[in-house]
């Protein structure tokens, strides 16, 4: 494709079966970039398949992945989606819209869900406490820590993230705060994943990922 207007970052173990969908949701214009983490069940010779761009990263973590997308997107603004169907791409250009107009430079979605088990609520308890830490943090109101984001590429490196595991969509807000970011929540559908969930479907799931937030909260 020509050079892309956004790159949609997609950090992905173990989705062969939602793959298809979510790549098929990507908007023209945009480019599916899908970081493989170490899937043992063909994900990525499935997303090859579908014409996405493939990247390995074999270091485990979601910010070890979403960093690896980071650094090989082209495109001047960047995107972030899960890649288990939970999240539709197709939203995106709502929020990449906001930091075209100039009116954000981070736009996190803010998931609205779609049916009762989409979020389950030991999930949903945690984030609304780690959003609202976050949100006394930087001294405006969050409400979600949403994977569905995006910012522009060049402004996003210049933030040098270092965690990586699920305590990056965290430090990226708190460090976009710090640098005088305008953080902009926008609405998103938030539908039942395909497959197994890894993290917060999982009250285990959940617990590590809390405890990896507030690690980065503790120290920055």
């Amino acid at each position: 494709m020509r050079s892309p207007r956004v790159d949609v970052v997609l950090p992905c173990l173990n989705e062969r079966d939602a793959l298809p969908w979510v790549l098929s949701r990507i908007p023209a214009g945009y480019r599916a970039i899908v970081v493989d983490n170490g899937s043992t069940d063909g994900s990525a010779k499935v997303a090859q398949a579908a014409g996405a761009t493939v990247v390995t990263e074999p270091c485990r973590g979601f910010g070890a992945a979403a960093q690896a997308g980071l650094a090989a997107a082209s495109a001047p603004l960047v995107a972030f989606c899960d890649a288990d169907a939970s999240l539709d791409p197709a939203e995106l250009p709502r929020l990449v819209e906001l930091l075209m107009a100039d009116e954000a430079d981070l736009v996190l979605g803010r998931r609205r869900p779609t049916a009762s088990g989409a979020w389950p609520p030991h999930a949903r308890l945690a984030n609304a406490i780690l959003a609202a830490r976050i949100s006394q943090r930087i001294g405006s109101r969050l409400y979600d820590l949403g994977p569905l984001r995006a910012a522009r590429t060049a402004e996003l490196r210049q933030l040098a993230l270092i965690d990586r595991r699920n305590g990056y969509p965290l430090e990226m807000v708190i460090r976009g705060a710090e640098a005088g970011w305008r953080i902009v929540e926008s609405d998103v559908h938030y539908a039942p994943r395909v497959g197994r969930s890894k993290v917060t479907g999982t009250v285990r799931g959940t617990i590590a990922a809390v405890f990896d937030m507030g690690r980065v909260l503790g120290r920055l």
